[in-house]
């Protein structure tokens, strides 16, 4: 058995509104690996989560987990994963330690083990104060956490995280964090994550895939997904609609092979020489009387990465 997962050529499309939500992904996880899988809503993230757990069957392609044939032997991939989804479904009449509790013995611990594991998971995601509230009176985020927790029992091999930190506020979030650091520095557990914080997979993640309308667009390491968009980024704001259009048209008629991006009244263009050329855009809308509002100057984050890959099918239909 192995902490792995390796996808080939995975696709699904269904049959309702024929929506072919995953098309011909490929990728591999390494035993032991941060992986962060992003892209924006509708993009095939959470499909690809749930043909990777055995929740829903692929329509082709191959996946294995742990070593084991999603499809062909699902109970063995249910054995070594973990797995916290977007919609949780918990009992509201029980307590927050009676469903640890209760989900401890079931992966095998006896009542004493149970209890230790249950008071432990609950310091974790903060919730010893709430343990012996019943579920139904949580709040959102409360329950989120509890989710975490129970995914958290019996210490999978592999853990299938999907946007496991919405609804928290930061100090819960950084909590989340630093458990899943430890889960996977100390434990070496793999965890496969989905996120709509950026910052979150920059922080946490080994590597990072980026999925568009079912289909991998970029896969690297933060570092190296920064580094393909050119060193630095420059934004530019103007005072009225006509001098942005006008300025889009000027500088993609202008600017080479660099993309020119408008998106919420803003124009960025990605450059390597930041610094020189600046000066040389500012003064090519000058000399097309384009009045410029305001220039700025700085490092790519992942946010721009994320806007530049899908920023020309943004609009456009998928499922999620």
């Amino acid at each position: 058995m192995n902490g792995r997962i390796e996808v080939e050529h995975l696709s699904k499309t269904f049959k309702k509104g024929n929506v072919q939500a995953v098309r011909d992904v490929s990728f591999e996880v390494e035993e032991g690996e941060f992986f962060a899988f992003l892209g924006p809503n509708g993009a095939g993230k959470s499909t690809t989560v749930q043909i990777l757990t055995t929740l829903i069957n692929a329509t082709g392609g191959k996946a294995l987990v742990a070593g084991h044939d999603v499809v062909k032997e699902p109970d063995e991939v249910r054995r070594y994963i973990g797995v916290a989804l977007q919609e949780t479904g918990v009992d509201p009449d029980l307590t927050g330690r009676e469903l640890l509790e209760l989900q401890a013995r079931i992966f095998g611990f006896n009542k004493e083990g149970s209890r230790k594991r249950s008071v432990d998971l609950l310091d974790i995601v903060q919730l010893t104060e709430d343990a012996d509230r019943r579920v139904g009176n949580y709040s959102g985020g409360m329950r989120r956490r509890l989710d975490l927790a129970l995914t958290l029992v019996n210490e999978p091999k592999i853990l299938f995280l999907d946007e496991p930190t919405t609804g928290l506020d930061p100090s819960n979030r950084m909590a989340i964090w630093k458990e899943l650091r430890r889960l996977n520095e100390e434990n070496g557990t793999t965890i496969f994550l989905t996120t709509q914080y950026l910052e979150e997979a920059d922080s946490l993640a080994h590597r990072i895939s980026i999925i568009n309308r079912g289909e991998i667009v970029a896969t690297g390491t933060p570092k190296e997904l920064k580094s393909q968009i050119g060193n630095d980024l420059i934004t530019l704001t103007f005072k009225t609609k006509g001098d942005l259009d006008r300025a889009e048209e000027v500088l993609t008629r202008s600017v080479g092979e660099r993309e020119v991006i408008v998106q919420n009244s803003k124009l960025t263009i990605y450059v390597d020489d930041g610094a020189q050329e600046m000066v040389e855009i500012v003064r090519m809308l000058d000399q097309e009387e384009v009045e410029v509002d305001s220039v700025n100057l700085s490092s790519p984050t992942l946010d721009d990465i994320f806007l530049k890959i899908t920023s020309e099918q943004q609009g456009k239909g998928g499922e999620k």
